[in-house]
């Protein structure tokens, strides 16, 4: 039998010294990927900003429009750069027709999300020219607003064709908030709702480098397609740990069933070791400000309302307040999922397949803002490994 080359047997002595020289950090927690100004975390204190601006006061005084212009560009719109993106956002908001027809094949009970991201990755198709080389050409940020705007006629329009009923079509005079509403139901909205509905958008529009926004960062340092850049954000916003999570919340909540058996279900979880949905997040050692701001805007509407909510909510609160007791010395507080499908459910009347695409319309923004960043000052991802396999060896020989 013949002997390994030196060559090569040098070689892998030099990788498995190298090897041992890199620590591995297991989901690359805390690694710094890319150098960003879009949005910040102070995890200790509990404070999300979007390029500088807390997401408290972009709720109270902002719109989704303008969140979105200024994850894009940078700084806060003038007037007159608002109204003309709002304009191009109505004018962008139909989809094409084999679009349309393409949701029509697909099985009414495919999850929304895999609908979305295959819609998304076909309109790579319709626009082949949207590229990285030129990312500040008229073209390509005309296919960024277009990705943003026709995000929430996708969503719309499969939570009817799911259902066996024909898409509304977008109207070109109600804000983003509202029209996605109007798509959905066929009527105009209470403006209560509008305005729940954009703060929700606003907090879900961007979070640093999380999974999805890194998979579309990882995509776009290939200088793909933008369309296929974000349907990878869809893709992995997906999973249950990432954005599906707050449809697990749901779940969790009925089978509770009652603020009662709060205590005895999370302890009996603890127990064995299993995961409280909605519960901890990387990021932050308090509570996340968007399940702050998501739990005051639904006590406020219901007080407001005068409404009787599912006992969900009423569960919820209980939850977080056993889970405080037992995890807060641990960091573990709620995340963004434990209300927002609360709110999704309980006052917007949506069902728990279409959770997780209306948080892709509002991710939307950000995705589009880190491609841009991305491309802007592009290096293809190419990390390294820690090999765990055998030693070279030798075919052997008959």
């Amino acid at each position: 039998m013949p002997k390994p080359l030196v060559v090569v047997d040098l070689l892998f002595q030099f990788n498995k010294i190298n090897n041992n020289m890199i620590e591995y950090i297991p989901g690359l927690a805390g690694v710094p990927a890319t150098k960003s100004a879009i949005s910040s975390i102070d995890g200790e204190k509990g404070i999300l900003a979007y390029r500088g601006y807390s997401i408290q006061d972009l709720v109270e005084h902002s719109s989704f429009e303008e969140t979105a212009l200024l994850l894009m560009n940078g700084e806060l719109p003038s007037s007159k750069e608002l109204s003309n993106f709002k304009n191009i956002l109505q004018k962008r908001n139909e989809v094409k027709r084999k679009i349309r027809h393409l949701l029509w094949s697909l099985p009414p009970t495919g999850h929304s999300m895999d609908v979305l991201q295959t819609a998304m990755a076909a309109m790579a198709t319709f626009y082949p020219d949207a590229g990285a080389s030129e990312p500040d050409s008229a073209y390509t940020q005309n296919a960024l607003i277009k990705i943003i705007s026709n995000m929430s006629t996708l969503v719309a329009m499969w939570t009817r064709i799911s259902r066996g009923y024909d898409p509304i079509p977008p109207s070109n005079k109600m804000s983003y908030a509202e029209n996605f509403m109007y798509m959905c139901f066929g009527e105009e909205s209470d403006p209560e709702i509008i305005n729940l509905l954009d703060a929700s958008l606003i907090l879900h529009a961007e979070h640093t480098i999380n999974a999805s926004t890194f998979s579309t960062m990882v995509t776009a340092s290939t200088l793909a397609n933008p369309f296929s850049s974000i349907a990878s954000g869809v893709g992995t916003l997906a999973g249950p740990l990432h954005g599906n999570a707050n449809e697990n919340v749901l779940l969790m909540l009925d089978e509770i069933g009652s603020a009662k058996n709060a205590r005895s279900w999370i302890e009996n979880r603890l127990k064995n070791k299993q995961v409280i949905w909605g519960m901890g997040h990387r990021e932050y050692k308090t509570k996340d400000p968007r399940a702050t701001i998501l739990e005051k805007m639904i006590k406020t509407y219901i007080k407001k309302n005068g409404l009787n909510l599912s006992n969900r909510f009423e569960t919820a609160l209980e939850v977080e307040s056993v889970c405080n007791e037992l995890l807060s010395e641990k960091g573990v507080y709620p995340n963004v999922d434990f209300y927002s499908g609360i709110l999704y459910s309980e006052i917007f009347n949506f069902t728990k397949e279409h959770f997780t695409p209306i948080f892709a319309m509002a991710r939307s923004a950000g995705w589009v803002a880190h491609w841009h960043e991305q491309v802007s000052h592009n290096r293809i991802f190419r990390p390294t490994q820690i090999y765990t396999g055998a030693d070279f060896r030798d075919y052997p020989s008959n």
